[in-house]
């Protein structure tokens, strides 16, 4: 029998491919759908759980100085920012001018970190 041999015709392999991909596309949708019911479930819960009032720092600098609660952030904050070798004075000047920069609220933007980079 040779490599390419085979029993089955090409309209029927053609028929086979198209099959295989309309299953798979399938399951991607029941997928999907499966995802939008568990997200509307989540979504519910999480509008009816108490919010706990939290205090807005004053300014963004203040946000890594103060350790950080176990509960949401407050509204406007964007969560807890690590500083490495870096003063406070100088991070906040760096949210202020990348937010200036990108023309958005600083209440928008989320810094993860900021670390001096130095040439060695």
């Amino acid at each position: 029998m040779h490599l390419f041999q085979s029993d089955v015709s090409i309209p029927a392999a053609i028929g086979y491919s198209i099959l295989g991909m309309a299953i798979v596309f399938a399951v991607l949708v029941v997928l999907m759908l499966v995802i939008k019911i568990m997200e509307r479930f989540s979504g519910e819960k999480k509008e009816t759980a108490p919010e706990s009032p939290a205090a807005a720092p004053a300014s963004p600098a203040a946000a890594p100085a103060a350790p950080a609660p176990a509960a949401k952030p407050a509204p406007g904050t964007a969560g807890q920012l690590k500083l490495y070798h870096v003063d406070e004075r100088d991070a906040a000047m760096v949210m202020a001018i990348v937010a200036d920069s990108l023309g958005k609220p600083l209440n928008e933007l989320r810094f993860i970190s900021i670390r001096e980079v130095t040439d060695q």
